[in-house]
């Protein structure tokens, strides 16, 4: 769902930038609360990951493929402010150096991609969350139903700002209805993706997941013939695995995704590009202001082969994100160090 430059006008586009800029401004001071030692690295990885796998379209229609958006797989796994920077820093490089998305309509891609997504997605998680059993079943199920409606709500979304500022003439309920119908079928995948993600890292380390950090497992203890609820050791599952594994394990499998399966990704348009092209929606599209970069449409530049040129891509795109993501991360995780450590104050001793 990369927006192009001229789907939406300069005044629309320039509101919504200030808009992400304001949302991307909020989630750095909400994510010194959700970063510690242990998500810090974590939140460059998801970023890395969502790259990855957003290279890999899938059909879902006739014609047309779906991508995961990954706004609810980053929220639930390191926290909704951090889940919004891990989404901006992946389509800055994406639009940087990929040519993905434009530059112009970076704050619409923003604000639909990674606000609308993050907010509808954590908000219907933690919903769900309460009121189902306190199991990691619940917690992947709640997180497949979170990506399943924040697919087709970042779609409702676009259409809005589609009917505000877009360029051509149509008719916006017939935009609507294509565009939340396709992308209701592109969040099931989207789903899968989310729940297979959020419960292959808890059933290793459940102590990394975000949403899962109130989810306690219960002993129960016989007492004078009665049984009481007691806290079960949240060390035991963390003892077996440790981070740098789990950092590891992803960073493989996110280079795999990108350098190799990517290659066998659907070459179909996806959502926005079929409603765009079938609606003609389309018409007024510039060119990217980085179309001649060197890994443009996520190919290397005079590479001929193309499983290569892509795979290469992939893999480039992967570490520039874990890079670029963990710095941003380390960052925020050091101001709140450095402000907690200020906060405290000198310690006075007195004999």
């Amino acid at each position: 769902m990369h927006v192009p430059d001229g789907f939406i006008d300069a005044p629309t586009s320039a509101v919504t930038g200030v808009v992400a800029a304001a949302a991307v401004a909020v989630s750095l001071r909400g994510a010194r609360r959700e970063l510690d030692e242990r998500t810090a690295p974590l939140a460059g990885l998801v970023a890395a990951f969502i790259f990855a796998v957003q290279m890999l379209n899938f059909p879902v229609a006739a014609g047309t493929s779906g991508h995961l958006l990954g706004g609810a797989l980053a929220a639930i796994l390191v926290g909704p402010y951090t889940g919004v920077l891990c989404i901006s820093v992946v389509l800055l490089m994406q639009g940087i150096l990929f040519a993905d998305g434009g530059l112009t309509a970076l704050g619409v891609n923003i604000t639909v991609m990674g606000c609308v997504t993050t907010i509808v997605a954590y908000g219907i998680f933690r919903g769900l969350v309460k009121l189902l059993p306190r199991t990691r079943r619940s917690v992947t199920a709640a997180s497949f139903v979170a990506a399943l409606v924040s697919v087709p709500a970042a779609a409702a979304a676009f259409t809005v700002l589609y009917a505000i500022g877009g360029t051509t003439d149509v008719s916006i309920g017939k935009v609507a209805t294509a565009m939340v119908g396709v992308h209701t079928l592109i969040g099931i995948g989207e789903a899968a993706i989310t729940a297979l993600t959020v419960g292959s890292v808890i059933a290793v380390r459940p102590d990394l997941v975000y949403g899962a950090r109130d989810l306690r497992q219960r002993l129960q203890l016989r007492v004078n013939g009665e049984l009481v609820d007691a806290p079960a050791p949240e060390v035991a599952v963390a003892a077996r695995t440790s981070h740098r594994k789990v950092w590891i394990g992803g960073l493989i499998a996110s280079l795999v995704l990108a350098g190799f399966v990517s290659f066998y990704a659907s070459a179909d348009p996806d959502g926005l590009e079929k409603v765009a092209a079938d609606k003609g929606m389309d018409q007024k599209v510039e060119e990217h202001d980085t179309a001649d970069s060197p890994l443009a449409d996520y190919g290397v530049k005079d590479v001929e082969n193309a499983r290569l040129s892509g795979g290469l891509a992939g893999v480039i795109g992967v570490s520039a994100t874990v890079v670029a993501g963990t710095g941003v991360f380390w960052a925020v995780r050091r101001r709140r160090t450095t402000e907690d450590t200020a906060s405290s104050g000198p310690v006075s001793t007195s004999v």
